[in-house]
């Protein structure tokens, strides 16, 4: 279940910018809730990357993932970490990409 919904559009049809029939329009938040049930690579800010599925969000793209692995680069060389599930701080995120997976998934 998703914890953003679009909030109803109020704004006059006469007011939009015109657009082309073949250009559409995806906005980030719909892009992210097509994602809910889906595997999805996060690499974050830092030297982690995450992989899990994307069970909700925010509006301020804080995930809950579920069936994780971490990846995290340290000096010795890359450590990954399974976890049952995470609350991800949106913040914190670089990078999205659904149904990713990073070239040395184990």
């Amino acid at each position: 279940r998703a914890l953003w919904a679009p909030a109803p559009r109020t704004e006059n049809m006469a007011t939009q910018a015109p657009t082309t029939p073949a250009a559409s329009q995806v906005l980030p938040l719909e892009l992210v809730d097509k994602c809910i049930g889906s595997r999805i690579w996060i690499i974050m800010k830092g030297d982690k990357e995450i992989v899990g599925t994307l069970r909700g969000f925010d509006d301020y793209v804080n995930m809950v993932l579920e069936d994780v692995v971490e990846y995290e680069i340290t000096p010795e060389g890359r450590r990954v970490t399974k976890l049952d599930q995470v609350l991800l701080n949106g913040n914190n995120v670089a990078i999205m990409v659904p149904g990713g997976q990073p070239p040395y998934d184990d």
